[in-house]
C-alpha cells in the first residue's frame, strides 16, 4: 500500500515535523528506577530530527581514560549483533529487514527523515566471522561464515550449535571449533512471526542451562494503530524448547524487546525495550528490565506501569491493572539496541558488575538523545546507580559519525565489542596495556 498526497501537503507536514516543539525539559531526570514522566504532548506529527551521517574521518569513538578503541573490522554490511565463540572468534550478524507499509502521511515523512540517518549500504543478509589471533584489536581473518540469510539479528551458541534468529525463522547450524565457514543450510527450529514486520529485529539469547531459547518479537505498530489483529504474537518474548522447537509466550505487552541477555549473577532473563512514540520528546522512556515469566508490561494500553495511553481504542483497564513497572529507565527515545552483562574485573573495578547498553539514538525529538554506549552498575543482581557514559563521540557538530547497536563483552580478550551500523564498523574497546618489552 502506498500513500499519495499532494506535494504541498507533504511539504507542510515535513515543515511541521522539523519545527515541532521537540525540545526536552532539562530539569527532568529520566534514568533509573523512578524517572520523571512529564505530561503527554501529542502533536499532528512528531517533532523530528535525525543526525545525518558524516563519517569518522580517521577518528574513533571516545572511551574512558585507560581504554583503547580500535576498528576490529570495517566496510561491513550493516552490522547489528555480535557473538563471541568459545575459541574467541567473533560472529557479526549483518542485515536489514522490515516489510510494513506506511499507513499515514506522517509515516511517510518519518520514514524519509529516518532514512537520512542510515547508511546507503545494503544489508548483507549474512554472518561474518572475525578472528583476531594476536589480540591487537584488528581482525587478521575475515570470512563470510553463513550467507543467504533473511535479515539475521539475534545470535546464540549452545552445546556445539549456533542459533540465528532471522526475521522469519529461528535456525540451527552445527559448529566445530575453528570453522571459518558453514555452507550447509540451517535447520529450522521454529518459524517466527513475520506478518508485516514493522519491528523486524528478532533478539535472541539462551537460558542459563541451555535448554531454552528466548526470542524478542516487537510490535507491528507504534500503539496498535494497525489494528490488534496484526499484533497476534507481537510485543512478546517467546520461550522456545531448544530440542523440540515448541514455544510459549514468556512475557507480553513488551513493545519492542531489542536485546536479551541472562544476568550471570541471578540467571534471570533481562531485556532492553524500545517504548512508544508521539507522546512528546520525553515520553516514553526506553528501559532495561528483568523479564518475569508470564509478565505483562503494558503495551499498548499503558506505559511505565499504569500510565494510561489515551490513544488506544478500546481502552482495557483490566490489562492496565496487570501492567508491570519496568526496573530501570534509560531515557526517552534513546533506542536501546544492545545489552551485555559483565561480572569480573577484566575491564577494571569500575566496570566489574553491571551491563553495557548500546543506544542507537533518537529521531523524534529536536535535542538528540542516545548515540552512545552506557554502563549501568549493578549490585546484588539489580541496577544500583545512574548510567555512566562509556563509549561516546558518535555525534559531532550535530552529525552522526556512527550509531551503536549490539554490544558484547568478550571475556577471552577482556574487551567490549560494539557494532556500529552507520559507519559499518565493529569496534573493540579494551584496557590499555603497556607495550611488550623489546
Amino acid at each position: 500500500m502506498s500513500i499519495a498526497r499532494p506535494r504541498s501537503l507533504c511539504a507542510a507536514i515535513f515543515a511541521l515535523a522539523l519545527a515541532g516543539c521537540g525540545d526536552s525539559q532539562p530539569g527532568l531526570d529520566q534514568t533509573g528506577a523512578n524517572p520523571d514522566l512529564p505530561g503527554q504532548r501529542q502533536t499532528l506529527v512528531p517533532p523530528i530530527r535525525i543526525a545525518t551521517p558524516e563519517g569518522w574521518g580517521g577518528e574513533s569513538p571516545t572511551a574512558p581514560q585507560g581504554f583503547t578503541v580500535t576498528a576490529l573490522a570495517t566496510d561491513l554490511k550493516i552490522p547489528r549483533q555480535t557473538l563471541v565463540l568459545p575459541n574467541g572468534d567473533i560472529l557479526v550478524a549483518e542485515g536489514s529487514g522490515g516489510s510494513a507499509p506506511p499507513m499515514r502521511p506522517k509515516d511517510v515523512i518519518a520514514g524519509y527523515i529516518k532514512s537520512m540517518g542510515k547508511t546507503p549500504v545494503k544489508g548483507g543478509n549474512r554472518i561474518t566471522l572475525l578472528r583476531d589471533a594476536d589480540g591487537d584489536g584488528k581482525a587478521e581473518v575475515r570470512t563470510t561464515f553463513i550467507d543467504g540469510l533473511n535479515a539475521p539479528y539475534g545470535l546464540a551458541f549452545v552445546d556445539g550449535s549456533l542459533y540465528v534468529a532471522n526475521q522469519d525463522a529461528l535456525l540451527r547450524f552445527p559448529y566445530r571449533d575453528g570453522m571459518t565457514r558453514i555452507a550447509t543450510p540451517g535447520q529450522e527450529v521454529t518459524t517466527l512471526p513475520s506478518r508485516l514486520n514493522h519491528h523486524w529485529t528478532k533478539a535472541l539469547t539462551a537460558s542459563a542451562d541451555g535448554t531454552k531459547l528466548y526470542v524478542g518479537i516487537g510490535s507491528n505498530s507504534n500503539v496498535g494503530e494497525r489494528g490488534m489483529a496484526v499484533e497476534e504474537d507481537r510485543a512478546v518474548i517467546w520461550e522456545i524448547d531448544r530440542a523440540t522447537g515448541a514455544h510459549r509466550t514468556f512475557a507480553s505487552g513488551i513493545r519492542n524487546p531489542t536485546a536479551l541477555a541472562i544476568n550471570p549473577q541471578t540467571q534471570a532473563l533481562w531485556s532492553v525495550v524500545n517504548e512508544r512514540d508521539e507522546l512528546g520528546p520525553q515520553l516514553v522512556p526506553d528501559y532495561l528490565t528483568s523479564v518475569r515469566p508470564g509478565g505483562f508490561y503494558g503495551w499498548p494500553y499503558s506505559y511505565w506501569g499504569r500510565h494510561v495511553d489515551p490513544r488506544v481504542h478500546p481502552q482495557n483497564p483490566k490489562m492496565v491493572e496487570k501492567a508491570i513497572r519496568p526496573d530501570y529507565a534509560l531515557g526517552s527515545h534513546v533506542a536501546a539496541l544492545g545489552l551485555s552483562f559483565v561480572t569480573g574485573a577484566g575491564l577494571g573495578p569500575s566496570f566489574a558488575q553491571g551491563a553495557f547498553i548500546g543506544q542507537h539514538g533518537s529521531w523524534n525529538r529536536q535535542d538528540l538523545s542516545g548515540y552512545k554506549v552506557v554502563w549501568v552498575p549493578f549490585a546484588n543482581g539489580r541496577p544500583a546507580g545512574k548510567p555512566v557514559d562509556f563509549l561516546t563521540g558518535f555525534i559531532k557538530d550535530g552529525h552522526a559519525r556512527g550509531r551503536p547497536v549490539g554490544v558484547t563483552y568478550d571475556p577471552s580478550r577482556e574487551s567490549l565489542i560494539v557494532a556500529d551500523d552507520l559507519s559499518n564498523t565493529v569496534w573493540r574497546v579494551a584496557p590499555a596495556r603497556p607495550a611488550p618489552a623489546r
